[in-house]
């Protein structure tokens, strides 16, 4: 019976990471898009940035996608090594998250209506 779940769980792991692929995928397309159809047209100010934001909600869907994978996949009888990996995979994951979305935060919030994100630098 613990196989059956290790497989199944396996395979859910599977779908999850690649619907994790597919999103990620998804958000680089968009900001390639996004730039480039502008880029064509004209150079409005904050188009760059303005599909960083796009590709950086993005990816951390995506990365919480992949942290879900992880945690499926350790959830059927873990060893203390797949304890370890989760745990260090799990950290990484998430300082990253962390710092992109207070990024995306960051730069969405400094956006007025129809106007591109300003980039404040400390000095």
């Amino acid at each position: 019976m613990e196989e059956i779940f290790k497989t199944l769980a396996g395979y859910v792991a599977l779908a999850v990471e690649a619907a994790a692929v597919l999103l990620i995928a998804i958000g680089a397309i968009e900001a390639l898009v996004h730039v480039l159809g502008k880029e064509f047209r004209q150079h409005p100010p904050g188009v760059r940035r303005s599909a960083w934001i796009r590709l950086a909600v993005w990816l951390v869907l995506g990365l919480e996608f992949e942290l879900g994978a992880d945690v499926i996949r350790t959830a059927i009888s873990p060893t203390w090594s797949d304890i370890g990996q989760l745990g260090a995979i799990a950290t990484i994951r998430t300082v990253l998250n962390y710092f992109l979305e207070k990024d995306v935060d960051k730069y969405s919030q400094a956006r007025q209506p129809g106007e591109e994100p300003r980039i404040t630098r400390a000095a």
